[in-house]
């Protein structure tokens, strides 16, 4: 049974069916408030900005062109992210944290619970820094005006907020009533909804070259094709850790040992180390954009011209260009290493390992399986962080050589085609499990 037909046959399931149809609908309802736009921006000085600023490029890329736009849903999901990824360090680094993170279900809720309110306050904080970036541009024309008075400014605040609450309320009811991760897919259908324009304006500034300015668009389409297929093996890709369970007397029953395995993927820490690498990286050029106000003959005025000129990842030499993306491919990595490992406690799976009877066969369980875990784990990783590295540095670079478009345009084309697959695999599992459930064949061989 193939994709099309395992929807079908959700489809004649009721249950299924208003899953699916409910799933469809607030996603619509998304893209709706995505086009609604909070009014007073000049859109001329909005599009001047995102064409050359990574990090906003980053944000608009999970708002769906929301930001670009400056719409009632400008922020998209990016606080409840962004909430979501302190709260996990927390549990590392508070251990009142952690243990409420082990309370089961109560706990589960309580860390949710604290994650909407980080996700208020950063939300707060965020549209403040946006309504400031917008008003103090360097620019000829800023976006915002720079005589808005606070009442002004608390509106835009507040509806900006309101959007991010209605968007992680959306990701909830998604979750809940749904199929598949609600956040994940808003941010999936955020890309999604852009891509036919963006496709459009790829083909419409070819269109008058004639069949050889197709040439590129063509090459550009079989790259995404090879590079879908190769996101798509390493996604799925796992080390099988066999795992044996000892005979163990449960309930007044005795339970018999059997065989199963640890699965560890390859890319544990998904597109996490690209955010925070995306961030480092574009924290000098957004510091410098604030300096160049300042005296012509002072030494940080000519610092953040430079920083400006030349911290971008195609710059105006081919030495600043590969320094810049080396010093990216190397965040990434380190990144990777650093997420997975508070991720994947591995004294945790060994100590939940020796609770349950389980042990890894010629490992001793305790101390030995936990450094046995670490060492694979970080082999494994070391696969995952140059995957990442190579889909996000390499890859544009190679699609902007092959295909003569500029590498800009496809800067963030990695980010996007790695959180589209994933949400994409992950979703096509969970509808996977709900026909096998009611007795369906599924169709992910």
């Amino acid at each position: 049974m193939n994709l099309l037909e395992a929807v079908y046959s959700a489809l004649r399931l009721p249950e299924l069916r208003n899953k699916l149809i409910f799933t469809g609908g607030i996603l619509v309802a998304f893209r709706l408030f995505a086009n609604i736009s909070i009014p007073g921006a000049n859109a001329a000085a909005l599009s001047n900005l995102f064409s050359g600023q990574a990090l906003l490029g980053l944000l608009d890329l999970f708002s769906g062109g929301g930001l670009s736009s400056f719409s009632v849903v400008a922020m998209g999901v990016n606080p409840y992210i962004n909430a979501s990824i302190i709260m996990q360090l927390m549990t590392v680094v508070s251990e009142r944290i952690k243990e409420i993170s082990k309370e089961g279900e109560a706990g589960r809720r309580r860390i949710t619970r604290y994650t909407r309110y980080l996700t208020v306050a950063l939300a707060i904080a965020q549209s403040y820094g946006i309504t400031i970036l917008f008003q103090n541009e360097p620019t000829n024309s800023p976006i915002l005006s720079a005589n808005m008075d606070w009442f002004q400014r608390l509106a835009i605040m507040l509806t900006m907020t309101g959007g991010t609450v209605l968007l992680m309320w959306f990701g909830e009811l998604i979750t809940e009533y749904g199929i598949g991760n609600g956040i994940s897919l808003i941010i999936f259908a955020g890309i999604i909804g852009r891509a036919p324009s963006t496709i459009y304006s790829a083909v419409a500034s070819q269109s008058g070259s004639g069949i050889a300015g197709y040439l590129p668009i063509i090459a550009l389409v079989a790259i995404a094709i090879i590079a879908i297929a190769f996101v798509i093996e390493v996604q799925q890709a796992v080390r099988k850790i066999p795992i044996q369970s000892a005979q163990r007397l449960t309930g007044g029953r005795t339970v018999q040992g059997r065989q199963s395995f640890l699965p560890l993927r390859v890319n544990q820490a998904g597109v996490i180390p690209i955010i925070f690498a995306i961030s480092i990286m574009t924290f000098p050029v957004i510091i410098s954009s604030y300096f160049k106000g300042a005296p012509t003959s002072s030494w940080y005025y000519h610092a953040a011209t430079w920083i400006a000129s030349n911290f971008t990842p195609n710059g105006p030499n081919l030495a600043t260009t590969i320094a810049y993306n080396l010093i990216y491919f190397g965040f990434i990595f380190g990144f990777t290493y650093f997420y997975t490992a508070v991720t994947f406690d591995v004294s945790d799976v060994a100590d939940n390992l020796r609770r349950y009877s389980s042990f890894i066969p010629g490992i001793r369980p305790g101390r030995p399986t936990a450094d046995y875990l670490g060492a694979v784990m970080n082999r494994i990783t070391f696969a995952g962080a140059i995957f990442l590295g190579v889909i996000t540095v390499l890859l544009p670079i190679l699609a902007s050589k092959v295909s003569t478009i500029p590498t800009t345009q496809m800067y963030l084309g990695g980010t996007a085609l790695l959180i589209v697959v994933g949400v994409a695999l992950d979703t096509m599992k969970q509808l996977e499990t709900q026909l096998v459930m009611r007795q369906y064949r599924g169709f992910i061989r």
